[in-house]
């Protein structure tokens, strides 16, 4: 079974080409990956690495079973340049979708690598995140907290409550650190692993599979935006 899952809600973006293979021991494969982080445009780079992700594997759009994409929360124009992506890329396949949580896909990461709480954080600007928690242990992820926007400050305190070593990943991890680790016993991710990656955003597709989520047609995934964007918050302000 072949996933292509798509990333590029933050100022990264990246494609990957993963071969899940189940069975008593089940194999997670990586057939081609690509990823970017110069501060080009999603809509100059997204297309050209689907193209070059799937070439480099030997393997066509009809190749891929099913495509995985990080549909948010994260920076809106990157969210709603992947998501219409993956709509014009799987327009005529049908229900082959899925929808994950950028914050949850972060957290992926560290399957396999280290065991305990990641607090996955992007910057939502005006001293607010995109924030959630989960606890890490072995290759199994679990949910602590849902997908909210906070102050970091109010982030902060929440954190207080787990009582245990906090591992921050994503756009938002310095940001957190340098306020909160006077107060909290944390520490920053690594730079392999502190953004985002279509990889797990494949796995953690896959994942949401065998716990019975379904696939969607691609014009039925939308992005998942936490807050209004800046633009409606200054309309409402204005009136």
């Amino acid at each position: 079974m072949i996933f292509l899952g798509i990333d590029c809600s933050a100022i990264s973006a990246s494609v990957a080409i993963v071969e899940f293979t189940d069975g008593e021991v089940p194999a997670e494969k990586i057939l081609s990956s690509s990823y970017t982080n110069v501060g080009l445009t999603h809509s100059q780079t997204l297309v050209p690495m689907i193209k070059d992700t799937l070439e480099n594997a030997r393997l066509t759009l009809s190749d891929i079973d099913f495509f995985a994409i990080n549909a948010g929360p994260g920076s809106f124009t990157g969210v709603r340049i992947g998501v219409a992506a993956l709509k014009g890329i799987t327009e005529f396949d049908g229900e082959k979708c899925f929808s994950v949580s950028t914050l949850e896909s972060m957290a992926y990461n560290f399957r396999g690598v280290t065991d305990g709480i990641v607090c996955s954080v992007m910057d939502a600007r005006c001293e607010q995140v995109y924030t959630a928690c989960f606890e890490v242990n072995g290759t199994d992820v679990t949910r602590l907290t849902e997908d909210t926007a906070v102050s970091i400050k109010e982030l902060g305190e929440n954190l207080k409550t787990l009582r245990k070593n906090i591992i921050f990943v994503g756009d938002g991890a310095s940001l957190c650190y340098n306020i909160l680790s006077k107060e909290l016993e944390s520490s920053l991710a690594p730079s392999h692993l502190v953004y985002q990656n279509a990889v797990s955003v494949a796995i953690l597709a896959k994942h949401g599979m065998d716990r019975g989520e379904k696939p969607v047609s691609g014009e039925h995934i939308l992005p998942v935006y936490l807050r209004a964007p800046q633009a409606q918050r200054n309309l409402k302000k204005g009136n």
